[in-house]
């Protein structure tokens, strides 16, 4: 069994998005019963909170479907539940590697790694361009399907 979790600042735009976004090319895939797919917080300031009205307006339009999601924080056993930690950006890598004191395993990666970029994953917190996110995490999302 595959089990990714994906990260970025708060757990209400980018990682959330991707988790759905992963859940549904999974499922159209037929490979359902190979993946654990969540997805969690570097930092705390929006535990508790819903997905951004962004990226649940982005997965509707885009037939993506999603379950109720509620920010959560990363914590160290973390490391062990999962096989890859997958992260939105470069802040979200170091974030890690404090949580995790290190990464010994090799299991934290940028998203946009698996279509052979080194750049972030598009914040909408900041640009307000959900559709540059989509496209971000779409492209991701298959590209990491595939590599699995």
């Amino acid at each position: 069994m595959h089990k990714i979790l994906f990260v970025c600042h708060g757990n209400i735009c980018r990682s959330p998005m991707a988790e759905m976004v992963m859940k549904h090319l999974v499922k159209l895939a037929g490979r359902e019963r190979e993946f654990l797919i969540d997805s969690a917080a570097a930092q705390r300031d929006e535990i508790g909170n819903g997905m951004h009205r962004g990226t649940r307006n982005t997965l509707i339009r885009e037939h993506i479907p999603f379950t109720e999601h509620y920010a959560r924080l990363v914590t160290a056993s973390d490391y062990a539940k999962y096989d890859l930690i997958i992260c939105m950006d470069e802040e979200n890598i170091e974030d890690m590697q404090y949580v995790f004191s290190g990464d010994g395993e090799g299991k934290v990666h940028k998203l946009l790694e698996y279509c052979g970029l080194t750049r972030d994953v598009a914040d909408p917190w900041y640009t307000g361009d959900f559709d540059a996110t989509y496209s971000d995490v779409t492209a991701g999302c298959k590209a990491l399907l595939a590599a699995l």
